[in-house]
């Protein structure tokens, strides 16, 4: 047996969220998840802030609550990786939210793609382990919010591009070969969640949206870092801003 062939929709989980946490009155229906303590500085600062839960991961991770434009929403930070960020969304499920904004980094496989560029993924090629416990066994996971997600950026007058991004557990084994198969399969981006959380929303019936902006680069005769480390304050506040607008729009 393989990991091909861990689906099962036949029989219950034996640990369920519920077990660790619990629903919360009046939890927010739409969620902002960011991957920057950054962009949580921010929120923290926003007027009217106020942290309404938590979560553990080795670490304690508040969950905020803030008004924009006269819509409450909740923003947490997320972790690195498909397994952690897919355990953390179960909870949050679990509090109450249905509705999910997912916004973070990713590489890209395309030298044309500009740092800092947004991308909206289509469907994620699954290089990772979550995505086959939530869904059947197949190289891709659509995105069904993609469209969706799309029509508010151009309502909002945001370039974008859509294209397949490759989700890999692996960062430090993002191969040239594999980069290559990637590429000519579609992938223009490389991230580390988007199969995870797409098979967890899908199975748990929730929408989840998920847009990425891109920093470094795979696509050249070696890695290249290009803004990774160097984004300013201001960037950040677009990028939260974008996700914020978002969240009230879905």
């Amino acid at each position: 047996m393989s990991i091909l062939d861990s689906f099962d929709n036949d029989s219950e989980e034996i640990l369920k969220p519920s077990h660790v946490t619990e629903r919360i009155e009046d939890f927010p229906e739409v969620v902002v998840a960011t991957f920057s303590d950054r962009v949580m500085n921010l929120v923290k600062n926003m007027d009217g802030a106020v942290q309404i839960s938590h979560m553990a991961a080795g670490y304690t991770i508040p969950i905020y609550k803030v008004n924009y434009m006269g819509n409450d929403v909740a923003v947490y930070q997320t972790i690195l990786g498909g397994a952690g960020s897919a355990g953390l969304l179960e909870e949050v499920i679990a509090k109450g939210g249905r509705k999910f904004v997912f916004f973070g980094s990713c590489g890209t496989l395309d030298l044309g793609i500009a740092a800092g560029h947004f991308i909206i993924p289509v469907a994620a090629y699954r290089d990772e382990g979550t995505s086959y416990h939530y869904a059947p066994s197949g190289d891709f996971i659509e995105v069904l919010t993609a469209d969706k997600l799309a029509g508010i950026f151009q309502q909002l007058d945001i370039p974008y591009i859509k294209t397949k991004t490759w989700t890999t557990d692996a960062l430090y084994r993002e191969t040239r070969k594999n980069m290559m198969k990637r590429k000519s399969e579609g992938c223009l981006a490389v991230d580390m969640e988007c199969a995870s959380i797409m098979a967890v929303s899908q199975f748990r019936n929730v929408e989840l949206y998920q847009f990425l902006y891109a920093e470094d680069t795979l696509d050249g005769m070696e890695w290249d870092s290009r803004t990774m480390g160097k984004v300013s304050s201001s960037t950040f506040e677009n990028y939260l801003k974008t996700a914020l607008q978002v969240a009230i729009r879905v």
